[in-house]
């Protein structure tokens, strides 16, 4: 649970910080960019916590089905 905190507070500062920088940049207006910056990534990342807790919930599912192991499919990528 530690490191799925930690991934979504880096991706908040960082999801801000984007927000911010493009909303600027198409209005020129700091307020209005802050604004948006502000209020787009709150909802941004409570859908990824609920995201990352989701893919959490399937992949236990899935190694419980394997009897505990989680089963990675892998393929060749033929050049």
């Amino acid at each position: 649970m530690k490191k799925t905190a930690a991934k979504t507070l880096t991706y908040s500062v960082m999801h801000l910080i984007v927000a911010f920088t493009v909303a600027y940049v198409l209005t020129r207006d700091w307020r209005a960019a802050l604004a948006i910056g502000m209020v787009e990534p709150i909802f941004q990342t409570i859908a990824f916590a609920l995201h990352e807790r989701a893919w959490s919930k399937a992949e236990a599912r899935a190694a419980a089905a394997n009897g505990g192991t989680l089963a990675v499919a892998s393929r060749s990528i033929a050049s």
